[in-house]
């Protein structure tokens, strides 16, 4: 029986990469649906994805719902229409026409299927020409897979297994849905793919990336372009919510008093406010946090309406 497989791409000002994107899911050589979700774009997103894509279904949001809230209402829509795997690819990228294909018979192929929370393609940059750069960081920080040896030495294996990979392209088994969950709605933008990487591997599940599937995903070829102060503002609370972290959030509290005290006597007084504000807000947020920690350590569709 063919396996349905339904994208989900959420979208907000998307025109400069529409056509492309779009048009590649029609190419695929596994059929596939595609749903969109439109975070209220006010570039004429919406009205092209219409008149040009009609065969795409299109969830209108009236405001903007974030990256995560987004994706989850796709979820949620192809669940219930029976879909197998859930592909979520970002709106500044688009497939090949066997991209698809080399990803299930990495999956098909694989003994212990239930391992397997997320496949990944290769990510190309929009010249097509290079590996994106943010995938040749992900590759080094996993050395000891030996990837690196084997393209040297072109020795590839079909899949590698990796720690994290961002969420422009994952291949989502309809088992890790169900396990996993979805996003978590704390995170409006930035971290929430780091959050979610951290509960797979909680429940006992693997990245998969596969070489001979490839995938273009069109990011400014510049690791400076992450805005790491979004990051880093989002830093504690992924950790203090990461299932396999003990006591987290008593740990990051006294971590962040220690460090005011050790800051106000070197009198870093510019760090002192900033670890003083970080500590209000955490302390302030510390039953949501809770309650969210508990969550997200259950098996179950977390965070979904399904």
């Amino acid at each position: 029986m063919e396996a349905k497989i339904h994208f989900i791409i959420v979208t907000y000002n998307a025109m400069k990469w529409a056509e492309r994107c779009f048009s590649s899911l029609g190419k695929s050589s596994i059929p596939v649906q595609v749903i969109v979700v439109d975070n209220s774009s006010t570039d004429g997103t919406q009205d092209y994805l219409k008149t040009q894509f009609p065969e795409v279904e299109l969830i209108q949001s009236p405001e903007n719902m974030g990256f995560g809230k987004a994706n989850n209402l796709g979820i949620e829509i192809a669940y219930k229409k029976g879909a197998d795997f859930f592909y979520l690819m970002n709106q500044d990228a688009w497939i090949y026409d066997d991209s698809v294909e080399q990803l299930l018979n990495v999956y098909n192929d694989y003994g212990q299927k239930q391992e397997i929370g997320i496949l990944s393609p290769m990510h190309l940059d929009g010249s097509e020409k290079n590996l994106d750069l943010f995938l040749d960081k992900y590759i080094s920080q996993n050395f000891e897979t030996r990837m690196i040896s084997d393209l040297y030495l072109n020795s590839v294996k079909n899949y590698y297994e990796i720690s994290f990979i961002n969420a422009a392209h994952w291949f989502i088994p309809r088992d890790t849905i169900e396990k996993v969950g979805g996003f978590n709605p704390y995170f409006f933008h930035y971290g929430e793919d780091n959050e979610y990487v951290n509960r797979l591997t909680f429940h006992g599940k693997k990245i998969l990336l596969c070489p001979n599937s490839k995938a273009v995903h069109d990011g400014k070829q510049e690791l400076g372009k992450v805005d790491y102060q979004r990051y880093q503002n989002n830093s504690l609370e992924i950790k203090i919510l990461d299932p396999t972290y003990k006591n987290g959030l008593k740990k990051e509290l006294q971590s962040l008093q220690l460090s005011r005290a050790k800051n106000f006597l070197k009198g870093n007084i510019n760090l002192v406010k900033e670890l003083t504000s970080k500590y209000k807000k955490i302390k302030s947020e510390s039953l949501d946090l809770e309650k969210l920690k508990t969550q997200v350590s259950q098996v179950g569709s977390t965070f979904l309406n399904l």
